[in-house]
């Protein structure tokens, strides 16, 4: 059967996920794991050090102009990873989904580069979370307080992370269980919220003004 868009927005719904076994892999599978990495809006820790870093404003951040570049940073071979799970069709998939205004990406930019960013979907008032990268020091950190800080003020009741690592473990991500999730899912889809905020800009005290009312 030919996945679809579609599919794709019934498969989230229902709270499994896309993965490929690497980045020219033909083949998809499912995964709905027995462990759920959340990353709980109203407790997220912004570290000091991270809250000057983005105080001090190092790099331009923008939101979706860049999607599709954005997912080939993520998919790109990395320190200690040689190969992605987003295979070509899972871009492509994703791809679409932006241009339905349902897959967003968050941008750090120095200048004409782009040198941080991550991506994912949002349905209702759950956002999850795909990948993110970084080419230049907390590049994907920042952008990460930019996300939390935009679902915050949008009214987002969910932020799936699918796995937990310990870069997301230091900003206080958490496992549930499949259940857990599972019983959480519904009523954060329910949620009638705007990512784009209609198209306001968030000001950089604005963004640390959101995290603070939580950390």
């Amino acid at each position: 059967m030919k996945i679809t868009p579609d599919i794709i927005i019934k498969a989230y719904s229902a709270g499994i996920f896309p993965m490929s076994e690497g980045r020219d892999d033909d083949e998809m599978f499912w995964v709905d794991p027995e462990h759920r990495g959340i990353l709980p809006l109203d407790n997220f820790h912004l570290p000091r050090r991270l809250r000057r870093t983005v105080r001090q404003e190092p790099y331009s951040i923008r939101v979706d102009t860049a999607f599709e570049d954005v997912m080939t940073a993520c998919a790109a071979p990395a320190s200690g990873r040689w190969t992605t799970w987003i295979n070509h069709e899972i871009q492509a998939l994703f791809v679409e989904l932006h241009q339905r205004g349902i897959g967003h990406c968050v941008e750090a930019w120095r200048g004409d580069e782009l040198v941080g960013g991550l991506y994912g979907i949002a349905l209702g008032g759950a956002f999850f979370g795909e990948s993110m990268f970084s080419r230049q020091t907390d590049a994907s950190k920042v952008v990460l307080v930019h996300l939390v800080a935009r679902l915050r003020l949008a009214g987002f009741t969910l932020l799936d992370t699918q796995f937990i690592t310990d870069h997301l473990r230091q900003f206080g991500a958490i496992e549930i269980s499949r259940e857990d999730y599972h019983s959480r899912l519904p009523a954060a889809l329910s949620g009638l919220v705007d990512f784009n905020l209609s198209g306001k800009s968030l000001s950089t005290s604005s963004v640390l003004q959101s995290i603070t009312q939580t950390s």
